[in-house]
């Protein structure tokens, strides 16, 4: 993961440039407002963590250029300044964390991480595709071979699981905590019934059935050879 920190203080940059670095995180450290905005423009960061309190433009002016500009990439600022009203601003202007100084180190990278795992699910893909069956996520519209399927809320989520796990085997259990959200096995046949809808409507018309029912142990949606 690759970290923008922008800061003027020479000791704190010191800190957080050794401590950083030792946690396994490439870094790109600038001193001033202005260079630290060109980098931001430039350079294709997971994470910027800047100081609010800069030379020529300050943290908050940063962040406001970055989300005029379209850049979404997270930015954690640091500030002396603590009070309810500047971690406002600071939100406001379009940080995704405000870390009060002084901060021990340990909550730094653990909000860093915070910010780069919600990044990540953020930017999970929103189309599913397996052979020639896909799922746009964002319209949700299921498509087989440029053939419309239409499903009830039930059976897209119930195939979204299944497309999510290609290849894998799930057991009813499985699908009845991911599906249902039931964490025990009612003796009801709700699964095969809308498995069987399911494969009825995606393999409907194609000569390579992509739900299986492996017996015994489950459901795997792939691709038979």
């Amino acid at each position: 993961m690759h970290i923008l920190l922008i800061e003027d203080d020479v000791e704190a940059a010191k800190f957080l440039v050794k401590g950083l670095r030792e946690s396994g995180y490439a870094l790109d450290h600038v001193t001033g407002g202005r260079e630290g905005l060109e980098r931001a423009l430039a350079g294709k960061f997971d994470l910027i963590v800047t100081d609010r309190m800069l030379p020529k433009i300050d943290g908050l002016e940063i962040i406001r250029q970055l989300r005029a500009a379209g850049l979404a990439t997270p930015v954690l600022v640091l500030s002396a300044l603590g009070t309810v009203d500047d971690r406002i601003r600071g939100l406001k202007a379009g940080g995704d964390d405000y870390l009060t100084k002084p901060f021990a180190f340990d909550e730094l990278l653990a909000r860093i991480e915070a910010l780069l795992r919600r990044r990540a699910r953020g930017s999970e893909a929103s189309h599913l595709q397996v052979a020639d069956l896909e799922f746009d996520l964002l319209t949700r519209r299921v498509t087989r071979a440029g053939r419309e399927i239409d499903l009830t809320a039930r059976e897209q989520k119930l195939l979204e699981f299944l497309m999510r796990r290609a290849g894998q085997v799930v057991t009813r259990m499985m699908l009845l905590e991911g599906v249902w959200d039931l964490h025990f096995d009612p003796q009801s046949n709700v699964v095969d019934v809308h498995i069987s809808r399911l494969r009825q409507a995606v393999d409907r018309g194609s000569d390579r059935p992509l739900i299986h029912t492996v017996r015994g142990a489950g459901y795997v949606l792939r691709e038979e050879p």
